[in-house]
């Protein structure tokens, strides 16, 4: 099973149905199936107990015709290189179906946070940057947070790059803290864009929202601020959420302050008063109207996609569902938010922060949140659009959208 699941192997499928539809030459097609670079470092790094380990990192360019690559930079002990371009690969459209001037990249560093100290991460993001920053850069590729990194890493890379340099160098890097030119905003964006998205989604279905039951998979950032803002922006009522632990469910609903004093406390949300402990497995096919997916890849499969009962599922995670229960949630009717849409909402703020960057002037939070919210609607309803008339599941509507973009972008520049 786990051969086929390889994310890259799912996002070529889904390119490939795109490029079917889009009636893409095979020159163009092959140019797009894979990746424009790749880099393979070795980082050693001398831990607090005074040896030395190695670990491995990669930065995958996937494909800049529409500009700089942007992508984030996970640290995680099952990374895979299959894995990051893939994410490469989603972040490629992703820029496209959003319209920012940005092409796609990912990152990431083989080792587990949860065993280091912060001394121990801080020397990892800084060899790391040492081995990658010769193709990073505001004008070339601009790497972001992504799962187990936070704006205090960025700093630190955003620093040994400006060190490389030999000056100040803010764009290489965004998602940067608000007193390094961190764009007010970038925390809760990405939840806030799929909230967006939701609310656009609720208004084709007819659907009231306030009062809605939800559950959420996975409660890192992204999780946590769908929590915060689907109650606060929506009215949702969040009955489960879950982290690698397992699940919490309280049919009433759960109080969001006391999730997070929970996990804040103990590493996981698991073991709060009066909640019911299910199942990560359990948690997809609970009777709720709103299903949010914000942890890894690939937990919607052909195993499990017929016993999902919501009637919305907003992909906050990449690359949650893989191509064969797609076809089943959409035959069931289920209404998905395809991820790269969806968790858009990270790299148009990180966007929003280059822009700054760049002219060193900075907007009020509510310029951030209404620019944000003009942006994912529209690219909301041209995915939306594209699948009523083509008469295809969104996915493959924001796959249509993106894939034609990026292929425009590539014919006038001549590549293919």
């Amino acid at each position: 099973m786990s051969e086929e699941l390889n994310p890259f192997e799912i996002a070529q499928r889904q390119l490939d149905e795109a490029a079917e539809l889009l009636k893409l030459g095979p020159g163009m097609h092959a140019f797009l199936r894979e990746p424009m670079r790749e880099l393979h470092v070795s980082l050693p790094v001398r831990m607090d107990d005074g040896s030395v380990k190695v670990f491995k990192g990669f930065r995958v360019q996937y494909n800049d015709a529409r500009g700089p690559a942007k992508g984030g930079l996970r640290f995680h002990p099952d990374e895979t290189i299959d894995t990051v371009r893939a994410l490469a690969a989603w972040m490629t459209w992703k820029t496209a179906v959003v319209d920012i001037p940005l092409g796609g990249g990912k990152g990431g560093v083989i080792c587990n946070p949860k065993e280091m100290s912060q001394a121990e991460l801080e020397r990892v993001s800084r060899a790391y940057i040492r081995q990658v920053g010769p193709i990073l850069g505001p004008k070339r590729d601009v790497p972001a947070p992504d799962v187990y990194t936070n704006p205090q890493i960025m700093a630190w890379m955003m620093d040994e790059f400006s060190a490389m340099q030999g000056h100040g160098e803010p764009g290489v890097i965004t998602g940067k803290p608000l007193a390094l030119g961190g764009s007010a905003g970038r925390m809760d964006a990405t939840a806030r864009g799929g909230m967006y998205c939701l609310r656009e989604a609720a208004k084709i279905l007819g659907m009231d929202l306030k009062g809605a039951t939800a559950a959420i998979q996975g409660y890192g950032n992204a999780g946590y601020y769908a929590q915060v803002l689907g109650e606060e922006l929506l009215g949702l009522n969040v009955v489960c959420v879950s982290d690698s632990k397992g699940a919490i469910l309280r049919e009433d609903g759960l109080e969001c302050e006391q999730v997070k004093a929970q996990k804040d406390e103990t590493g996981t949300c698991v073991g709060l008063s009066d909640a019911e402990i299910i199942s990560n497995e359990e948690l997809l096919e609970l009777d709720v109207d709103v299903l949010i997916p914000a942890a890894l890849e690939n937990v919607i499969t052909a195993e499990n996609a017929d016993r999902v009962k919501a009637k919305i599922v907003v992909e906050l995670a990449n690359g949650p569902t893989t191509p064969e229960a797609d076809e089943i949630l959409h035959k069931n009717g289920v209404y998905v938010i395809p991820d790269f849409l969806c968790n858009a909402g990270g790299v148009v703020v990180s966007y929003f922060e280059g822009v700054q960057n760049a002219y060193n002037y900075y907007w009020e939070l509510e310029e951030v949140h209404d620019k944000l919210d003009k942006k994912m609607t529209a690219a909301f309803k041209a995915v939306h659009q594209t699948a009523e008339a083509k008469k295809v599941h969104n996915r493959l509507a924001a796959y249509l959208v993106g894939v034609a973009r990026v292929a425009g972008a590539v014919t006038l520049r001549g590549w293919v």
